[in-house]
C-alpha cells in the first residue's frame, strides 16, 4: 500500500544500468513507494540486475516479463498493473536516474495544489543541451507562480506551449495522479518516436491541473536509448520519421480547430518529411537501395511528401545551377 508506484520499462544489454536507476529510486528522501519493472524481452534479463540487491529493497520490486512491445507498450503494462492503493505513478527510464528529492517535491506539489499531472525539470547537461527547465519556460511563456521554493508554475494552455517546443518535458520527470493513470495510455505502435509527445498531450488535455517544478527531478543516463541510437544512416531512421509524422498527424486532428497549433504541427510534419527524404537520398549515394515499400506507404497516407520531394529536388537543381553560374 504505497503512495507512489514507480514504473520502469527495461530493455538493456549492459549490466549495471538498471541497478543504477534503482539505486536512485531507493535513495529518495520520500520512501513511500513500490516499483514495477517491466522486462520488455530485454537481452539482459531484469532479474540478473536484481540478484545482488538488498533483500528488503527487493521485496518492494515486482518484475513483469512480456514479449517485446517497445517502451510505450512496456509502460502500458506497468500502468495496467498499478496496485489499487497507489495514489501517484512516477515514470523512470531505465537509463536515467532520479535526484534525491524528486518524489518528495512531486508529492508536496501534487497534494498541496491538487494536481493531476506534474513534471520536474531535467538536469542540465552538455550532451542533452536542448532540455530546458521550468524557470526558463516561465521567462518565455509567463504563467502563474504557485511557489518560490521550489519554483512551481502553471502555464495557461500548456498543450499549445508544448507544441511549439516540448524540450522542457521528459518522462523520467513525470508523475500522474489516479485520474490520469487509470485512463491515459501510450500508443505502442509509435515505438521509435513521438509516443511520449502524444502521451504528454493527452495527459495535459485530460488533467484538471498541470504543475511544473523547476527543481531538477532526473538526470540523463548513458544506457541504451532507442530514440537516440538511431541516426539518419540507420535502417530504422525512415520508420522513425514516419512514426513521428503519424504522431503529429494525430495531434493535428486533436487541434484541428486551433489554427496556431495546426501551424506548429504542420511545420514539424514537414521537417519529418524532409529528414526522411534526405536519409533515403543518402542511402542512394552510399549505393544502398532506398526503402521503397515504406516510402510508398508514406505517400499513400501523406501525398504531401511527394510535393516535398519535388521541392527538395528543385531546390537542389537550382543550387546546382547557381553554383555553375558562379564558377563561370
Amino acid at each position: 500500500m504505497a503512495t507512489f508506484t514507480v514504473v520502469i520499462p527495461f530493455y538493456q544489454r549492459e549490466t549495471g544500468i538498471l541497478s543504477r536507476a534503482l539505486a536512485s529510486v531507493f535513495g529518495q528522501s520520500f520512501q513511500d513507494f513500490d516499483v514495477l519493472v517491466v522486462d520488455d524481452e530485454s537481452p539482459l534479463p531484469a532479474e540478473t540486475e536484481l540478484q545482488e540487491m538488498d533483500p528488503e529493497a527487493r521485496k518492494r520490486i515486482t518484475v513483469i516479463r512480456q514479449a517485446n512491445a517497445g517502451p510505450g507498450g512496456a509502460r502500458n503494462t506497468g500502468l495496467d498493473n498499478v496496485p489499487a492503493s497507489t495514489r501517484f505513478v512516477a515514470f523512470l527510464d531505465s537509463d536515467d536516474v532520479w535526484l534525491p528529492d524528486h518524489l518528495k517535491n512531486a508529492h508536496g506539489c501534487m497534494t498541496r495544489f491538487d494536481g493531476d499531472c506534474y513534471w520536474a525539470s531535467m538536469q542540465a547537461s552538455d550532451e542533452f543541451y536542448y532540455h530546458f527547465g521550468m524557470a526558463e519556460l516561465e521567462a518565455r511563456e509567463g504563467g502563474q507562480r504557485l511557489s518560490d521554493d521550489p519554483l512551481v508554475i502553471e502555464v495557461p494552455d500548456l498543450a499549445s506551449v508544448m507544441l511549439k517546443n516540448w524540450s522542457f518535458l521528459h518522462l523520467s520527470c513525470m508523475v500522474l495522479g489516479r485520474n490520469l493513470f487509470e485512463t491515459i495510455r501510450f500508443d505502442a505502435a509509435l515505438r521509435l518516436a513521438a509516443e511520449d509527445v502524444l502521451f504528454f498531450c493527452d495527459s495535459i488535455l485530460a488533467s484538471r491541473r498541470n504543475l511544473l517544478c523547476d527543481e531538477a527531478g532526473a538526470a540523463r543516463g548513458m544506457g541504451l536509448n532507442i530514440f537516440h541510437s538511431i541516426d539518419n544512416q540507420s535502417p530504422q531512421f525512415l520508420q522513425q520519421q514516419f512514426n513521428t509524422w503519424e504522431a503529429l498527424d494525430r495531434l493535428q486532428k486533436r487541434f484541428a480547430r486551433r489554427p496556431k497549433d495546426v501551424a506548429s504541427i504542420t511545420s514539424y510534419k514537414n521537417t519529418a518529411r524532409q529528414q526522411a527524404l534526405w536519409s533515403q537520398a543518402g542511402r542512394v549515394r552510399r549505393r544502398s537501395a532506398p526503402d521503397v515499400r515504406l516510402l510508398a506507404r508514406w505517400a499513400w497516407r501523406d501525398p504531401a511528401i511527394l510535393r516535398t520531394l519535388v521541392e527538395l529536388g528543385t531546390g537542389k537543381l537550382t543550387r546546382g545551377r547557381q553554383s555553375q553560374g558562379e564558377q563561370q
